[in-house]
């Protein structure tokens, strides 16, 4: 059921460093035509870094674990595609349907395939006025049951981050951050809040995960707060402000569930002039790379 593409397929029987990609970026993150050409400059990149890249997405039902080009331009090009999380795989598998994946479907997808190393830009998490509305993201749940290493900007802003970190806690979940000992915030370097550990290199990171393994405990994440560049952050003053003004506008207009998190990042983007886009896909790009990297580490572990 699951298909591997051979490039993939042939990396992984060697030993070869691989980075799983998410899809839901292309397809529901960007506007066109950047929308495709950010997911083929994302390839690159890790191919820059001496891995290989395995963008995940199902098409017409078929899950796939490694896209060619022509896969690549119908998830960015095409009408229809749905999002979905790991709850929705079955449904789309058993429907034909064809969607982007977002954080918990590519980690449940990139694990099924034995690929351990996962980037993509912040996670999702505990949402603000949760004793209200018990909103939590699915991320959390799939990745207290996956051994997947997911290199991320921590979790978005719009979101409730100490609530999110504590309970990544509670779930058994590691985090530590990549060169800091504090949990950035998507489009921030720092969210306010601490990380108890800190790594510092690929190598330290490789060496997390093989303890993890040796130790054999139940099987988790390992996330890597790996922050966007100071100089590439959006300006905290105006993050501060946009988002309040966003969340006044959510409550005065009803919106609710699902539809809060597109309807805050479509806020800033639009009352930001596109900065806390710039400073996402910086985000991203930068956890892309150091991906390729903890990979190739991994590999010669």
């Amino acid at each position: 059921m699951l298909m591997v593409s051979e490039e993939v397929r042939e990396a992984l029987a060697t030993g070869r460093p691989v980075v799983a990609l998410e899809s839901t970026i292309i397809a529901h993150g960007l506007p066109r035509p950047r929308n495709l050409q950010v997911a083929l400059e994302l390839e690159e990149a890790v191919r820059q870094e001496g891995a290989v890249p395995a963008t995940i997405a199902v098409l017409d039902g078929q899950p796939h674990v490694g896209l060619d080009k022509e896969q690549v331009e119908r998830v960015a090009n095409e009408d229809g595609i749905r999002k979905l999380g790991h709850r929705d795989l079955p449904l789309a598998i058993a429907t034909g349907a064809s969607g982007a994946t977002t954080v918990s479907a590519t980690a449940l997808l990139a694990a099924q395939a034995g690929v351990r190393v996962f980037a993509t830009g912040g996670l999702g998490g505990v949402h603000r006025e949760w004793t209200l509305t018990q909103d939590e993201s699915a991320d959390l749940g799939l990745l207290a049951r996956t051994r997947i290493t997911v290199v991320c900007a921590g979790v978005k802003s719009i979101l409730d981050v100490p609530a999110t970190l504590q309970r990544l806690e509670t779930l058994g979940v590691a985090v530590a951050g990549y060169g800091t000992d504090r949990f950035p915030g998507f489009y921030l370097s720092d969210s306010g809040h601490p990380v108890e550990w800190t790594l510092e290199s690929p190598g330290e990171v490789a060496a997390v995960m093989r303890a993890q393994d040796t130790l054999d405990g139940p099987a988790a994440a390992l996330i890597i707060a790996n922050p966007v560049p100071g100089a590439q952050q959006l300006d905290p003053a105006l993050h501060a402000r946009v988002l309040a003004d966003a969340l006044h506008a959510c409550e005065a207009e009803g919106v609710s569930g699902q539809a809060v998190t597109p309807f805050l990042l479509d806020h800033l983007v639009r009352h930001t002039d596109g900065a806390s886009l710039e400073a996402n896909l910086a985000a991203v790009r930068g956890n892309v790379r150091l991906a390729g990297r903890i990979a190739a580490a991994w590999a010669q572990v």
